[in-house]
């Protein structure tokens, strides 16, 4: 744990910050941040290559993760201390560069299922929930995508909800929904009867009427626990609707948020896969000396180690400007294109660089590889979040 610990006391040293982005932190961002990392190593590292070849989630690790604060970096209030942007950023790449699925996990809960609280609830909803997801001790789920809508989710949701005087009555199906089959709340979006619009519902995941059944033959974040959802006349009060979810435009409010936390954690699995790599060419002897005196693995390293610095300064830049702003739909949705094809490249030159041992899980660098997919798909595909930003550069929707 020694060389971890050197990592954040000498950042400049670290093996992927070429640029010395964390000499940015402040002293109480780097303590936070190396709590974070010793925890990762100490009780994720070890069993996170059984629990993803298991396909299950380690929630007995939970309770301590939260006390980290890392459930409520970001929220006012929350929080135990005020931080920067890029170190929350920094603190998902963290989690990811052990277990992307972790970093997964904690997205669900904090960057979807409570900022959707967070900025479309009642004062009564953010007073109740917020601390409980921030602290970790509720864990929340979001679910929009269906089995037959997911890009067009907009104009394709399928799932009802209706009125009956003070309650809503909720039917339909939910699909790839992290966290649903063990977590406490889900953040539901159905289409109203009465007017077509999209609303959000917080419900209560042992309320009658809801079923979550795992999906099962997964093989990209196999550790997070993805759940197909059926509704069956879910009944839920009208205290639970968010008040300010009217229409998909602020469903997708929620959306162009939680897109950055998805490219910082496709940044940390492109990090894990690198510092996998690095270590197993010094270590991997061949022809008489280590495989990293080699130009051609070299060349793999430095190619890996230029996407990760392109895609640092990106997530970096897009973090600052979020904080000062807000989130745009354009540079959250840039970053995210950006950062997972960057990753998906990186995976691969990393993965190149075992051999054949690249595909033995006991070297990490499949886990990474495979857990890369799910990024580059979810929280909008590569193409939709380029027509995001297509549409801003010329001022024309090539949308359907």
């Amino acid at each position: 744990m020694t060389a971890v610990k050197d990592d954040l006391a000498r950042p400049t040293e670290a093996a992927w910050d070429l640029l010395t982005y964390a000499d940015d932190l402040n002293e109480a961002e780097r303590q936070a941040l190396l709590r974070l990392r010793l925890f990762m190593e100490e009780h994720v590292r070890p069993i996170a290559n059984d629990f993803w070849d298991r396909a299950e989630f380690p929630v007995h690790l939970v309770p301590e993760l939260a006390q980290t604060g890392v459930f409520g970096f970001g929220y006012p209030g929350i929080e135990e201390l005020e931080t920067s942007a890029l170190f929350r950023g920094l603190a998902t790449l963290e989690l990811a560069r052990v277990d992307p699925g972790f970093a997964t996990m904690r997205g669900v809960s904090s960057g979807l299922a409570m900022k959707s609280i967070a900025l479309l609830g009642s004062d009564e909803q953010r007073n109740y929930w917020l601390p409980c997801l921030g602290s970790g001790e509720s864990i929340g789920a979001f679910a929009l995508t269906e089995p037959f809508a997911g890009s067009d989710v907009a104009r394709g949701l399928s799932t009802t909800c209706r009125r009956v005087g003070e309650t809503w009555i909720l039917n339909g199906a939910k699909r790839w929904i992290g966290n649903a089959t063990w977590g406490d709340v889900v953040i539901i979006w159905a289409r109203a009867e009465e007017d077509g619009q999209v609303k959000g519902f917080i419900v209560r995941t042992d309320t009658p009427g809801y079923t979550a059944r795992k999906i099962e033959r997964k093989y990209s974040q196999r550790n997070v626990q993805n759940a197909d959802i059926t509704l069956e006349n879910v009944v839920v009060s009208d205290a639970d609707r968010l008040p300010e979810a009217r229409t998909f435009a602020d469903t997708a409010r929620v959306l162009t948020a939680s897109r950055l936390d998805v490219a910082w954690t496709s940044l940390g699995t492109a990090i894990g896969a690198y510092e996998a790599a690095l270590a197993y060419a010094n270590s991997r002897t061949q022809f008489g000396k280590p495989i990293a005196r080699f130009q051609l693995v070299q060349d793999l390293l430095v190619r890996s180690v230029s996407n990760i610095t392109a895609s640092v300064a990106v997530c970096a830049r897009v973090a600052v400007l979020a904080d000062r702003h807000g989130p745009q739909d354009h540079q959250t949705a840039l970053a995210k294109a950006f950062v997972t094809t960057r990753t998906r490249e990186v995976v691969a030159w990393c993965r190149e660089i075992f051999g054949g041992n690249g595909i033995d899980l006991d070297f990490d660098v499949i886990r990474f590889f495979a857990d890369a997919e799910a990024l580059y798909s979810y929280e909008g595909t590569r193409e939709v979040n380029t027509l995001i930003v297509g549409r801003h550069i010329t001022g024309e929707s090539a949308f359907v």
